[in-house]
Order: C-alpha cells, then sequence, then structure tokens
C-alpha cells in the first residue's frame, strides 16, 4: 500500500505540477495584461463566483460524497450497478448544475449585486465602482456555463480516481490555463475590454476540459448515458452525504469569497493583490495538499468498506507526515520569498513595484497558513472515507463564524491584508477542531514517534529559513536587476533552500521508513 500510495502520489503531483506551472503562466500573462486595475478585480470576481460553486456541485463536497459511495458499489464486483450509480447521479447532477447555470447567466446581475455589494452601490449612486458592477454582470454571462462544464469534469475524475487512473484528472486542468493563455494572446489584442477574451477563455477551458476526459471513461466502460434517479438508493446516499459537505468542505471557499465581499468596499486593486498571492498559495497546496488528499480519499474508503481501522489509521499518519515533510518548507518559503517570487512572475506590463509590495504582504499573511489549509485536505478524508460529513460541518462552521469575525476586526485596521490574515486563523481553527474530533473518537491520533518526526522537520525549516534570509539581497538591488537576473537569483535560492532542507532532514535522522503508510 505504501508503494501504491506514493506512486499515485507522485503520478498526481507530476501532473499538477504541469498544471500548476501553466496556471502561473496564465497569471503571469493575465498581470501583463491587465495588472492589478479595475479590469483584473472584475475579471478575478467573475472568475471567483463559477469556482466557488465548483466546488460545491463539482470536486468539493459531491466528490467527497460521491466517491466512498462509488468505491463501495466498486467493491462489489457488480459492474452494470456500479454503472447504474454512474448514470443516475451523473444525471441528477447534471439537472439540478443546468438549473443553476442557466439562473446565474440570466440573473448574473443580481449574482453581482449579491457578492460585489461595493459595486452595486455605487452604482445605484453613480460612484466611481458602477462600471466595475456592469462589465462583472457582463463578464459573469460569459463565466457561467463553466460551472456546467467543471461539474462533469469532476465526476468524471472522481470515477477514474477510484479506478486507480489518476493521471488523466490530474492532467486536465492544462486545458482551462492553455484556454485563457492562448485567448489572452491572440483574443485579447482584438478587443476594447480585454477581460472579455479572458473569460471566454474560462468558457472555451471548462469545454475542453470536459470533451477530453470522455474518451477515458469510455474505454473503462464507464461513459454511460446520464438519467434522472433523485430516488435511486445509491444517489440517496450521495445526497444524503453531500448536503451536509456543501458547506463543511467549502469553508475555505466561502471565507475567500466573503474577502471578495468585503474587498469590493476596498481600494481599487484588493480583489487583484488578494488573486495574485492566493494564486501562490494554490501551487503549494495543489502540488501536494491537494494530490495527497486526492490519492488517500479512496484508500481510506476501502480501508472503511474492508473494516480495517488500524490500517486506516496508518494511511491517515502517512498523509499527515507527508503533508508535514512538504508543507512546513513551502510555507517558510513563500513566506521569505514573498517579494522575490511576486517580481519575478507578475512584475511586468502593468504590474507594478508597488502592487509586488501590496501583494507580498497579503502573500505572507496567506502563507502562514498553508501548513493548515494542507492538513484540513488530509484530515476531512478522514470523515468523508467513513461517510461521514455532518461533523465536519460543524467544525466548518466554527471556522466560518471565526472568519467573519476576525475579519471584522483585521479589514477595519489591516484592509485587505486583514482579510488575509482571518483566513488563514480560520485554516487553523478548522484543522485544529477537524485533529481533535478524530482523536477523541480514536480514528486517528498522533504517535510520539509522529511529534519527534515534526520537531526534526521544524529545526531543518529553520535552517533553511536561516540560509535563505542570509543569502537573499535587499529588495532595492532585486527592482536594479533585470528579469533574467532576478529569475537566476530566484531559482538558486529556492535550490538552495530546498538543498539545506533536505540535508537537514537527512542529518536529522528522517529516513524512507518514516514515510511508509500500512501495508
Amino acid at each position: 500500500m505504501s508503494k501504491r500510495l506514493l506512486r499515485s502520489g507522485l503520478i498526481v503531483s507530476t501532473m499538477t505540477l504541469v498544471s500548476r506551472v501553466l496556471g502561473l503562466v496564465r497569471d503571469v500573462v493575465v498581470a501583463n495584461l491587465m495588472g492589478a486595475g479595475a479590469a483584473a478585480d472584475v475579471f478575478f470576481f467573475a472568475n471567483k463566483i463559477p469556482n466557488f460553486l465548483r466546488r460545491l456541485f463539482a470536486e468539493g463536497a459531491f466528490s467527497q460524497a460521491f466517491v466512498p459511495v462509488l468505491t463501495e458499489y466498486h467493491a462489489s464486483g457488480e459492474m452494470d450497478r456500479t454503472r447504474q450509480l454512474i448514470a443516475r447521479a451523473s444525471g441528477t447532477l447534471g439537472v439540478i448544475v443546468s438549473i443553476v447555470t442557466l439562473l446565474g447567466i440570466l440573473g448574473s446581475g443580481v449574482v453581482t449585486a449579491l457578492f460585489g455589494a461595493g459595486w452595486f452601490i455605487d452604482w445605484l449612486n453613480d460612484g466611481p465602482s458602477a462600471p466595475k458592477f456592469e462589465l462583472a454582470s457582463l463578464l459573469l454571462k460569459i463565466t457561467f456555463p463553466y460551472l456546467w462544464f467543471i461539474t462533469f469534469v469532476a465526476l468524471s475524475g472522481a470515477i477514474l480516481n477510484t479506478l486507480g487512473k489518476f493521471a488523466v484528472s490530474s492532467f486536465t486542468p492544462v486545458f482551462l490555463n492553455v484556454a485563457i493563455i492562448g485567448c489572452a494572446w491572440f483574443v485579447s489584442p482584438n478587443l476594447s475590454q480585454p477581460e472579455i477574451g479572458l473569460a471566454l477563455g474560462v468558457f472555451l477551458g471548462g469545454l475542453i476540459q470536459f470533451l477530453f476526459q470522455l474518451p477515458f471513461l469510455y474505454k473503462e466502460g464507464m461513459l454511460v448515458k446520464p438519467k434522472w434517479g433523485w430516488n435511486d438508493p445509491g444517489v440517496v446516499k450521495i445526497r444524503t452525504l453531500m448536503i451536509p459537505a456543501l458547506f463543511g468542505v467549502s469553508v475555505s471557499q466561502i471565507n475567500l469569497l466573503f474577502d471578495t465581499f468585503i474587498a469590493s468596499f476596498l481600494t481599487t486593486g484588493s480583489i487583484s493583490w488578494l488573486y495574485y498571492s492566493d494564486r501562490l498559495l494554490e501551487f503549494p497546496l495543489g502540488l501536494f495538499g491537494i494530490a495527497i488528499a486526492t490519492v488517500i480519499l479512496p484508500a481510506l474508503s476501502r480501508k472503511h468498506v474492508d473494516q480495517s481501522p488500524e490500517q486506516f489509521a496508518h494511511t491517515m499518519d502517512w498523509g499527515v507526515r507527508m503533508v508535514l515533510l512538504l508543507g512546513i518548507p513551502a510555507m517558510l518559503g513563500l513566506m521569505v520569498l514573498a517579494k522575490p517570487m511576486l517580481m519575478v512572475l507578475f512584475m511586468r506590463g502593468e504590474f507594478s513595484p508597488n502592487d509586488v509590495q501590496m501583494a507580498s504582504m497579503s502573500l505572507l499573511a496567506y502563507a502562514s497558513g498553508l501548513l493548515n489549509f494542507m492538513l484540513i485536505k488530509v484530515l476531512a478524508p478522514g470523515y468523508y472515507a467513513r461517510q461521514d460529513t455532518k461533523t465536519p460541518v460543524k467544525f466548518g462552521i466554527v471556522a466560518m463564524v471565526t472568519n467573519m469575525f476576525f475579519n471584522a476586526i483585521f479589514a477595519y485596521f489591516y484592509g485587505y491584508v486583514g482579510l488575509a490574515m482571518a483566513t488563514a486563523l480560520s485554516a487553523l481553527v478548522n484543522a485544529a477542531l477537524l485533529y481533535r474530533g478524530l482523536h477523541i473518537t480514536g480514528v486517528y491520533k498522533v504517535t510520539g514517534e509522529t511529534l519527534w518526526f515534526v520537531l526534526r522537520l521544524v529545526v531543518a525549516g529553520t535552517a533553511m529559513v536561516s540560509t535563505l534570509l542570509w543569502l537573499l539581497p535587499e529588495m532595492a538591488v532585486w527592482l536594479e536587476w533585470t528579469l533574467a537576473n532576478r529569475a537566476l537569483w530566484l531559482a538558486g535560492l529556492i535550490g538552495a533552500g530546498a538543498g539545506v532542507y533536505l540535508v537537514a532532514v537527512m542529518l536529522m535522522g528522517v529516513r524512507p521508513r518514516h514515510l511508509k503508510a500500512a501495508s
């Protein structure tokens, strides 16, 4: 099992790396095209809304509820019954998402008023942000169909992951990035409003992803005709698990959306600065946290079906150790190298040194919570694999209320940076509650060996940070350098930091046996 999980994790991480690198290229292209001005704020807003709903209807709550039930059906060996579940689930979900998508397109103005209240109020009073409201309503009509496409992409990805075919679903997001980059290069320059071209890229990216996965489903014999099945026993079980998970798994997204709501009242650029810093945060989160969570959910579901609580706990422990091993240096590296990374990736065209300074502050705040974001991704499957979606909801409510409370305080004093601080703190609360619940019920407890493992990683991380701070040139020097010099220095710093961390980990006695899962 250890080798299988490591191999699956490497496959997902490799494919995710390709996608994330292209995602950074996409953001570089967008930053060069629009910077962090009003048009950028509006595009990121119009892109965020369907992506938020995607987490609810697609790869978030639905996948967490669908995979354990599908694993149960698949373990029975009755393929016809498994295909029937897929047909009924896809048909039922498809009808619901089609209605939501249609309402979103027709009511884009209402959606914009709801989540961009600051712009809407300006529009009512002929204020300076009135054009933002009108443009956001238009862009939402173009980006909202992405929700329909990506829902079925997530459904087919969950099926393929359950069958052990992780590469396809992990590679699929590449096409979204390619579509947006292509439209930014070939469509946007020919439009008076370049952001409309980017919105078209989102639409096309969803369509291409949807079409890409169909042949792989067909090859596995799982491409079935969708059917309505609201009362089908399997669908009933999925929606029973999904309804509470709609909130629980999407707490971080709700927090980010709430940040956007408040940011619409703040200075122009706030949404963009939060977006660029969040994108850098998402790189290690997707590469490590989500990749590990993707491979352990089916494994944990099998352990639950096989009634193997000890192996279940060992698999959980493997996930936690992997997250800590990779998350600690990623978190510390982002915090130390925030400005150099933003300079190298985004500081050109419309993205100014001031934008680097502003985005680096929110990145520092977000990065402080990276380890907790990653732990949430690994701890939550400990509930979902056991078909318990209600407990994470309770914790999610506490985390969201905590985020709102911190938002009210920190945004008043620190503006958009306070929003990032609040999000990071709410992630700490969520992760702590998830672990406490697993600990109390005896499902998973951190052992003394794991605590010693963590201590060694912290020492290695300290050595890495000390090295980076010693080697890091002054920011004034970075501003004088050419892009090539900045890129070379950043690559050298990342390489040096990774090398020091790896050597320190080995000197502290960490060996491959410490990363073995249950056999």
